[in-house]
């Protein structure tokens, strides 16, 4: 098999809030000195790109150009000029102001009750009861309601913790709307990883901790599926592999993934 992309999650791959899974940082290395294209795509909306890139680099992997996020994806949805309320953190300000659209934050919202296009509703720490309020008041005046991702939770060192698709479900459920999901496994966030990576095929390899986001993705994607049990999905976890569902690779972590590639990991 020649030169492939292979696609990393980051949380519960690369590493668990930050701190480098073992053998995570050397097995990049080593697919890229081998050739492959590794590229990260993460659900991850809160941090800038930049903010990604640079922690990334703290750990001694080089990732300019190689960061694509749900918060990306969920830009994708909106259009200059439209306004879109943002419940998120810096991640989804600084997507949706890159394609022309104009962000409105919940102090302007409760002052001067504008109407506005979208809601974009992404991991964050300080939501609560207001930001729930107006949120849902937007979209029941007319606004869509956009998901940068809908995970339930979110890995760290000692635990889940809630993640945005939590913080998405408070507010489908306060306003009555079904939300449109960006972020892996749906749709928009494959037509940004298309766009962005050439040669994403049946030999292409989607890296993640979470068959019902990164699994699904692979399927989306049309590529192969390597789950790592370094995440969310503990050593010995049976796997729901309902709806067609297939795990290509089930090892525990990502050095193993470069090594089932055939690449030697030191």
């Amino acid at each position: 098999m020649g030169r492939i992309p292979v696609l990393c999650d980051l949380d519960g791959v690369v590493w668990l809030a930050h701190e480098p899974i073992p053998g995570s940082v050397e097995a990049i290395g080593a697919l890229r000195r081998a050739g492959h294209r590794v590229v990260f795509v993460t659900n991850n909306s809160f941090s800038t790109v930049a903010e990604q890139e640079a922690a990334l680099a703290s750990i001694g992997v080089p990732a300019r150009s190689d960061v694509i996020t749900s918060a990306m994806a969920g830009a994708s949805l909106v259009v200059e000029g439209e306004s879109v309320l943002v419940c998120g953190g810096p991640g989804v300000v600084e997507a949706v102001g890159s394609v022309g659209a104009r962000v409105v934050g919940h102090d302007e919202y409760e002052r001067d009750d504008p109407l506005v296009d979208a809601v974009m509703v992404g991991f964050h720490r300080n939501f609560d009861y207001e930001i729930m309020r107006r949120a849902a008041r937007a979209v029941r005046a007319g606004a869509r309601l956009i998901g940068t991702n809908d995970d339930a939770t979110y890995p760290t060192p000692a635990g889940p913790i809630p993640g945005g698709g939590s913080i998405l479900a408070a507010i489908a459920t306060a306003s009555g709307v079904a939300p449109v999901v960006a972020g892996k496994p749906h749709a928009p966030m494959a037509t940004i990883v298309r766009r962005l990576v050439s040669g994403v095929d049946v030999d292409a390899v989607m890296v993640g901790d979470r068959p019902s986001t990164d699994g699904l993705f692979a399927r989306t994607l049309g590529c192969r599926y390597a789950l790592v049990r370094s995440g969310v999905t503990a050593p010995g976890a049976t796997t729901d592999s309902a709806g067609g569902l297939r795990v290509d690779i089930d090892v525990a972590d990502l050095a193993d993934v470069a090594r089932s590639l055939g690449v030697s990991v030191p």
